[in-house]
């Protein structure tokens, strides 16, 4: 028999995002540690260092350290008091939390050979759905079956509330999905076009085309890359001023 050989991509943008066991090579089972569990480990490790650690001494002239905990403090802060309003900063601990391990795990895995957690819908899915069964707890318990009333357009038509019920109701639902799709497909398409870009790069070594490709492919990697820092911030914005969001529609369902 012949062996068939079949011409494919020389690169696999998507193999940085497989999951795999730190040690060893067999299945992987639910308590089986792995690259993920590593670099969300070494996430939560920096942001201790960054607060705790990096704001001991309280100086009145801050360290940088101690600047950047401040401002991401205030920041958080002030986005949830002026997105909730006030009888939410109960949950600012919750959702600073939250900004944290997403700003951190986004920015982590635009360092060399690591692994970016947050590209995985298995980790933005358990955290959407974190956000979802809190705020729908917190509406409840606040408003008892008022919280319902979040569903009913009392400003629409009679006749077009039944069907704008519906609607509120399923795009409720909808909520963690969209939530966490945007978080991990934005994560994983910009390091997934950033490996494309980087397979050209050593083109310059194996034909003359190469001349030309290759500084074009540094030149998109380094526009990528500067990209990619604006999306880790903004996509974990993005996530916390929606929690705050949705957070408000619990504790005001009327509004």
């Amino acid at each position: 028999m012949t062996e068939e050989h079949s011409e494919g991509l020389a690169f696999h943008p998507m193999d940085q995002f497989m999951v795999k066991p730190l040690f060893g090579d067999g299945p992987i089972h639910w308590y089986t540690p792995t690259n993920v569990t590593l670099w969300m480990a070494i996430g939560v490790l920096a942001i201790v260092l960054m607060l705790v650690v990096g704001t001991r001494g309280r100086a009145i002239v801050p360290s940088r350290a101690q600047s950047i905990a401040e401002l991401t403090y205030g920041f958080i802060h002030k986005m949830v008091e002026d997105v909730a309003g006030k009888d939410a900063l109960k949950f600012f601990p919750y959702i600073f939390t939250l900004f944290l391990f997403i700003v951190v795990s986004n920015f982590l895995g635009l360092l060399p050979k690591a692994f970016t957690p947050t590209s995985h819908i298995a980790v933005t899915a358990v955290l959407a759905m974190l956000v979802f069964v809190t705020v729908t707890v917190v509406g409840f318990v606040k408003n008892g079956t008022h919280f319902l009333g979040l569903f009913w357009v009392s400003s629409a038509p009679l006749a077009l509330r039944p069907v704008l019920a519906v609607i509120e109701v399923i795009s409720y639902f909808v909520r963690p999905v969209s939530h966490s799709i945007r978080l991990a497909g934005n994560m994983m398409a910009g390091h997934a076009v950033i490996k494309v870009f980087a397979a050209f790069a050593p083109l310059v070594l194996m034909s003359a085309v190469g001349v030309v490709v290759t500084p074009l492919s540094i030149l998109a990697i380094t526009a990528m890359y500067g990209l990619e820092i604006i999306v880790a911030l903004v996509q974990a914005y993005v996530f916390t001023i929606l929690t705050c969001v949705y957070l408000k529609d619990a504790l005001h369902p009327s509004h």
